[in-house]
């Protein structure tokens, strides 16, 4: 695979709740952790706690709001992600069509085989 993989990243949105809060995110043009957790069912702290592995491996950046802080998608991050995930499932497709041309071939030969058999 030529891309690196950023483990950390994936392990970041690999959590479906995370997941969910960079869709809200990215539709809402940001947002806190109040706002958040108030279309999430998980609480204020448990977004914070997300927001905050978010924060640590780059896909979202922080501003100072009032009392709160205000968290936006960042976009390189994200489109970097994206290429990630893209060459992970171009690599994959590759394996899986030459598992797909190995059990073909296994498939003929064993239909050969009972041909064959059949024959005698």
């Amino acid at each position: 695979m030529s891309a690196a993989i950023d483990d950390d990243l994936w392990s970041a949105v690999g959590d479906p709740t995370r997941r969910r809060m960079l869709d809200l995110l990215l539709s809402d043009g940001g947002g806190t952790a109040t706002t958040l957790s108030e279309r999430l069912p998980v609480t204020r702290q448990a977004v914070a706690k997300h927001l905050g592995v978010l924060d640590r491996v780059g896909l979202v950046h922080v501003t100072p709001a009032g009392r709160e802080r205000r968290y936006e998608v960042d976009e390189a991050q994200l489109a970097r992600a994206v290429a990630q995930l893209t060459a992970v499932g171009t690599t994959w497709d590759a394996r899986l069509q030459r598992i797909k041309r190995i059990a073909e071939r296994i498939q003929r030969g064993t239909a050969e085989r009972e041909t064959g058999s059949d024959q005698s």
